[in-house]
């Protein structure tokens, strides 16, 4: 299982790769969408990535109310969990 500093990193690599959003613009707090400008089709293209990078199925239910970096990492580390 993953710490929820392993899951940090491995997404601020995610978002870098994915996005070109620069690392230091990626803080457990920064917004998907308004600090870091991603919309709903990016949000889909990481939840792709993120299966991809856990071999966990994602639903799209999971990720409903994620809207910081915070969330993701909570939400990844409770599917890891299960």
């Amino acid at each position: 299982m993953q710490s929820k500093e392993q899951i940090y990193s491995s997404l601020q690599e995610i978002l870098v790769e994915l996005f070109e959003i620069p690392v230091e613009d990626i803080s457990l707090e920064s917004n998907l969408y308004q600090d870091l400008d991603l919309d709903s089709i990016d949000s889909v293209d990481l939840v792709l990535k993120l299966q991809d990078v856990t071999g966990v199925k994602v639903k799209p239910e999971d990720f409903k109310q994620v809207r910081t970096v915070q969330d993701v990492v909570n939400a990844v580390h409770q599917l890891l969990e299960k």
